[in-house]
């Protein structure tokens, strides 16, 4: 078969290729240049990625650059208040006060509502809005079972996945929704408990001194 002129290709007379199988012939239409280029240029940026992202270096994923981050945004948040306590004059203090009981609201929203409802309704985890309690006789007990857990994992650990604050901050607003009554698709369980201490003056102030404060001092709560 005669080549064609390169000149004369058009629309009505496309150039073929010069090879036949079956009797099936095809257009000599190759790929454009910037694509082989991408194509290349996409093989080396994934060898580039493996290496940089999948070395021995610490730090480099996605996941572990989020947590570094992520720790770096608490120790700025908590700068204000330093290391909590989790017994009950510091549940109870925070559970007064609307700024921090946000970030324990927050810390809920994040990682509770799957079992225990936006509002505490309880889903497959119990309803803790009402005056009823599995795992808790007091306050503090919240904390306790926020970081070990109960009920052979039912109630998942979360000691190693949320900052000591967090724990402390979300044990505040637990303790918070007592007495709201939502209703839940459970029915009430475990056993009613005697009220939360109600806070004196001392717990309900935070500490002036602002060298206390820098170092992370609570003298109400110590």
């Amino acid at each position: 078969m005669a080549e064609q002129d390169p000149q004369s290709r058009d629309e009505n007379n496309p150039e073929l290729a010069g090879h036949s199988y079956d009797g099936i012939q095809e257009y000599d239409n190759p790929t454009p240049r910037w694509w082989e280029l991408l194509f290349v240029g996409s093989i080396l940026f994934s060898v580039v990625y493996t290496i940089w992202f999948h070395s021995p270096q610490k730090g480099r994923t996605i996941e572990k650059r989020y947590e570094a981050n992520l720790a770096a945004n608490m120790r700025l948040q908590f700068g204000e208040i330093g290391d909590l306590t989790a017994d009950e004059a510091t549940i109870l203090k925070y559970m007064n006060d609307e700024e921090w009981l946000k970030v324990g609201a927050s810390t809920f929203t994040t990682n509770c509502v799957s079992c225990h409802g936006r509002e505490g309704e309880g889903l497959s985890g119990p309803n803790l809005t009402d005056e009823h309690y599995l795992n808790v006789k007091q306050i503090a007990d919240i904390a306790k079972v926020v970081t070990e857990g109960a009920k052979n994992g039912a109630m998942p650990a979360w000691g190693n996945r949320l900052h000591p604050n967090e724990i402390v901050l979300v044990s505040s607003y637990v303790a918070s929704l007592r007495g709201q009554n939502e209703t839940g698709p459970r029915p009430a369980e475990g056993q009613i408990i005697a009220p939360w201490p109600v806070p004196n003056e001392t717990n309900d102030k935070a500490p002036d001194d602002k060298n206390q404060q820098a170092f992370g001092t609570d003298t109400s709560v110590r």
